[in-house]
């Protein structure tokens, strides 16, 4: 089962450099094994509107959460002092500490393309290595 940072999700909506690897990740893994923090849910918002792609941003809700069914997962404010102690043993910032320790809650694999879980102890995994 895979947590799918932010970045992964990005390549593909916005159609940069590595979509394809990522769009061949999406169709090879089902959906169910799929899981997106709130954070990176609110991010890929954010991001969208900001950029004025507010159809691609209701069109991923349509692909990923009704149609398909990818897992939103959150942490609670209990896990926040945590959070805080993964980004100064791992120089994470909040957002990577945030996805770090959400992966661990949860059991899964981090897939991103940021090099900065290459210095945890979770690492991570591009979609390619996945494939």
């Amino acid at each position: 089962m895979y947590l799918v940072d932010t970045n992964i999700w990005l390549e593909r909506l916005l159609n940069q450099e590595k979509s394809e690897e990522v769009g061949k990740f999406l169709d090879n893994i089902s959906s169910g094994d799929l899981y997106i923090t709130d954070f990176t849910f609110h991010s890929i918002g954010l991001i969208l509107c900001r950029l004025n792609q507010k159809k691609v941003l209701l069109q991923f809700i349509q692909d990923v959460f009704i149609d398909g069914a990818v897992n939103l997962v959150h942490l609670e404010p209990t896990d926040i002092k945590y959070l805080m102690k993964v980004m100064d043993e791992f120089v994470l910032d909040f957002d990577d500490a945030y996805q770090y320790v959400a992966a661990e809650k949860y059991g899964l694999t981090i897939i991103s393309f940021d090099s900065d879980f290459d210095r945890t102890r979770r690492g991570k995994k591009t979609p390619i290595e996945i494939l």
